[in-house]
């Protein structure tokens, strides 16, 4: 089976990652989407909610160590994919899924948990103020969790974040049950409806409206502990509010190798802890990856996991510049590089065989999730 799923990473390629000379623009790529669809579910015991919620996640294991691990077996892959659904009104399920390749014929410091701030050398985030920034795209589709991290909406009623802001990899955290997502609005003042209050001198005061969480998907990937042990492959998350968000959306695309994102760089807005009730965007360069994972300094402090990672290039389908997530913000990792301890922050990248699934979640079609 280790050879199937060497096959399955291989015809999750790209299929044309490169601009050809006479395209200068930095081009979306296209990708042999494979399918993954639902194969039985199973009612599981309603969850505890007991877990503390973690506002960063902590590994020792880096660039190296996951390179050089073994790559999973096709029913590991499998299991890792297969997820849990968590409802509002507490009741769980566990649903197993099977992975299929269609013909595209046709088809459109040494593991210590680091207390001080994750910033590298000079601050480079930028606070977002006022609503001519903070209600226009890109910075309003990111949004608040009411456990404390950020989320990134990515359809009328979904929004992307983080496990390990639902899930401690053991259990649910306290709040998941209730779990509620912010949007960041102006304040009115003395009741004015909508005056225009954005000539004062003054950055305008913002106020969360708080919408519930219908239903929670978590993969069995994060749940059973492997994505803690070697690092946090597996740690994203999918929420489905009750009602429609009625906001511009950012669409999910199938992170491309470092070495093709414009100038190497990603970006990413979120609520850190530090700069309370204020979203915080910043960009940097990636500074090495693997198939799961992208390893980068941006700044950046507990409360920005779960933040949507993503660039804007070219979609030579549509003739225009498209911004889409390609990650999620994971947190903090010590990496041991040659015997000396450096530190990263960390995005779980969206592979083709994530994005399968997370568009499925979506969409409940596979056939609307064929080109990443």
């Amino acid at each position: 089976m280790a050879g199937l799923s060497t096959l399955i990473l291989l015809l999750c390629a790209a299929k044309d990652v490169m601009p050809s000379s006479s395209h200068w623009k930095p081009t979306w790529p296209s990708y042999r989407v494979p399918v993954i669809l639902p194969r039985s579910t199973l009612n599981l015991d309603k969850p505890q909610f007991d877990a503390e919620a973690r506002l960063e996640v902590v590994s020792p294991c880096g660039p190296e160590c996951h390179k050089s691990s073994p790559l999973p077996t096709y029913e590991e892959v499998k299991n890792y994919l297969s997820y849990e659904t968590l409802y509002a009104n507490g009741s769980l399920t566990e649903t197993e899924v099977g992975i299929y390749i269609l013909s595209n014929s046709g088809d459109g410091s040494q593991g210590k948990s680091r207390t001080k701030r994750q910033i590298y050398g000079y601050d480079s985030r930028f606070s977002i103020f006022g609503k001519d920034f903070l209600l226009n795209y890109p910075f309003s589709t990111s949004v608040k969790l009411s456990t404390g991290c950020t989320g990134t909406l990515v359809a009328e009623k979904h929004v992307l974040t983080a496990a390990h802001c639902i899930h401690d990899g053991k259990s649910y955290v306290k709040g998941a049950q209730k779990l509620r997502v912010g949007f960041l609005k102006p304040k009115l003042k003395d009741g004015s409806k909508g005056a225009n209050i954005t000539n004062s001198a003054m950055p305008e005061k913002m106020k969360f409206q708080w919408i519930r969480v219908k239903r929670t998907h978590v993969p069995k990937g994060w749940i059973k502990g492997n994505a803690n042990d070697i690092g946090m492959d597996y740690d994203y998350a999918l929420l489905e509010l009750k009602k429609p968000h009625k906001r511009k959306f950012m669409k999910i695309g199938v992170s491309p190798p470092a070495r093709h994102l414009p100038g190497g760089r990603i970006h990413f807005s979120g609520y850190d802890n530090d700069r309370p009730g204020n979203l915080v965007y910043r960009f940097c360069d990636v500074k090495d990856e693997t198939y799961d994972l992208l390893y980068q300094q941006c700044d950046a402090q507990p409360g920005a996991s779960g933040s949507g990672v993503y660039v804007r290039m070219w979609k030579r389908q549509n003739h225009k510049w498209e911004r889409k997530i390609i990650g999620i913000f994971s947190g903090h990792q010590w990496v041991d590089m040659n015997g000396t301890p450096q530190d990263f922050n960390v995005a779980v990248r969206i592979t083709p065989l994530k994005y399968a699934q997370i568009c499925y979640w979506i969409k409940g079609n596979y056939l609307d999730c064929r080109e990443g």
